[in-house]
């Protein structure tokens, strides 16, 4: 089985696309605009405000019915005995593709005639990957051209091009996604999912890590582009006299992990603030040997791009016992409120929710109430008596499964889940995991999941 990348074109304009940047409509502008894309597509979502959005108009709901095949690129990967997939959203610069295999292998395209231009093989013995991969980066000073990606624990540079190492990065082209962990995550798995925010001279990079007790933490880093050096580390499990560490308990830093970035982030150039999402401490389902708030897992943290400083967080889920990781980049909009014409992050969530925040203070813009919620009952938990819930924006799923709503393709599947249904907790949002069973609803996935909302700006 091959993965193939498809183009297709409009006739008789002629205008070839990647099958992946037309789905996500069309492709994009220069390199680090925020309002939407044009020619080109330069960013992991289309732009820094993750818009997922373009504003050419040359294909559009009265033409689409007349697109034509145009040209199918194939990887080369089998993926037969591991499948694994392509998760890639491409980018496109000054007509050239840039893309990542179901292998992690790297390619450059000629986006209007799919010819490959060069590929990279980070791991040429091996046909398995080490982690799925949703992109890469570019980044340009001059003529110094540059194609950042992570493979396992390693993170690349490479020459447009060519696809050549940059030798001066790093050790001989790559640098260690593991750097500024700490001693204890250098066992453990670490591996990077989305790709990284480039700001200036730095890349602006998440992780991700295991869900189980072996988890490492999740720590948020920048490296220097030109040379692969790592610049700071923003530390998402507090250590001792950080902001925070009382929310955990005394020296919980010291085994705890996850509270990782794993689904990218957003970047306001302007500002030079870089939104960060994070995800569920580790364990996943029970948070015994973490009693607390949990700071800052599961958060919306706002950094100086420059230093790694926090210039503010907010909480989405305290003391997470759902898995419920934010789950994609939030989106940077503008929006008109009490008359006036706000900067705000707009957040999706795993439970429907939209988080909408004033860019500048992380307050939001519409009440959150924090709603009492019931206790655990499993030995040694201590669950948070409250979560946030948004008033408005409303939910974009159903947050409820009620006995109305169990299926009915049969008499006897109605019978079996019904008598499942009336066994367990449910009713609610954030009923604690049972040993009497708990429906979850949304389900783990979400609501909101790692293809996040686009914006029209």
């Amino acid at each position: 089985m091959n993965f193939r990348y498809k183009a297709y074109k409009y006739l008789p304009v002629i205008s070839l696309l990647s099958m992946i940047s037309l789905l996500m409509g069309c492709i994009q502008k220069e390199t680090g605009k925020s309002a939407g894309a044009g020619k080109d597509w330069p960013v992991y979502l289309g732009d820094n405000s993750s818009s997922q959005y373009s504003t050419l108009t040359e294909i559009n709901k009265k033409n689409i019915n007349q697109l034509k095949f145009a040209w199918e690129y194939h990887t080369g990967d089998d993926v037969s005995e591991n499948h694994s997939q392509i998760q890639c959203n491409p980018i496109i610069i000054d007509g050239i593709l840039y893309g990542t295999s179901p292998k992690l292998k790297v390619f450059a395209l000629d986006a209007a005639t799919g010819k490959q231009i060069w590929e990279f093989d980070p791991d040429p013995t091996s046909k398995y990957a080490k982690n799925v991969n949703r992109g890469v980066t570019y980044w340009q000073d001059g003529s110094d051209k540059r194609i950042l990606f992570t493979s396992g624990t390693d993170l690349y540079a490479l020459n447009t091009k060519n696809g050549k190492l940059i030798e001066t990065f790093g050790s001989s082209g790559k640098a260690s996604l593991k750097e500024g962990l700490g001693e204890r995550a250098q066992n453990l798995y670490v591996a990077a999912s989305s790709p990284g925010i480039a700001y200036h001279d730095l890349l602006i990079i998440g992780s991700r890590v295991s869900e189980n007790s072996d988890a490492a933490p999740g720590f948020i880093r920048a490296f220097n582009i030109r040379t692969g050096k790592l610049e700071w580390v923003f530390q998402t499990i507090p250590q001792p006299g950080e902001y925070g560490y009382d929310t955990w308990p005394e020296k919980a830093y010291l085994t705890a992990g996850g509270a990782n970035s794993w689904a990218g982030m957003s970047l306001d150039e302007k500002r030079g603030v870089v939104y960060v999402p994070t995800g569920s401490a580790a364990f996943d389902f029970w948070g015994g040997n973490r009693k607390g708030a949990d700071l800052f897992a599961n958060c919306i943290i706002a950094l100086d791009a420059q230093t790694g400083k926090r210039l503010w967080h907010y909480q989405t889920v305290h003391h997470d016992l759902w898995d419920r990781d934010l789950p994609a980049p939030p989106n940077l909009v503008t929006v008109e409120h009490e008359g006036k014409k706000v900067d705000a992050v707009a957040q999706i969530t795993k439970t429907g929710f939209v988080f909408l925040l004033d860019r500048e203070t992380g307050k939001p813009l519409f009440p959150v109430e924090e709603k009492p919620v019931p206790p655990s009952d499993l030995e040694g938990e201590e669950a948070w008596p409250t979560q946030p819930v948004p008033q408005l924006p409303l939910p974009f799923v159903p947050q409820i499964f009620s006995e109305d709503k169990i299926t009915n393709i049969s008499k006897e599947s109605h019978d079996y889940v019904k008598d499942i249904f009336s066994k367990i907790k449910t009713g609610m949002l954030f009923i604690p995991p049972s040993t009497h069973g708990t429906l979850i609803f949304p389900g783990f996935d979400g609501g909101g999941e790692w293809g996040g909302a686009a914006v029209d700006p």
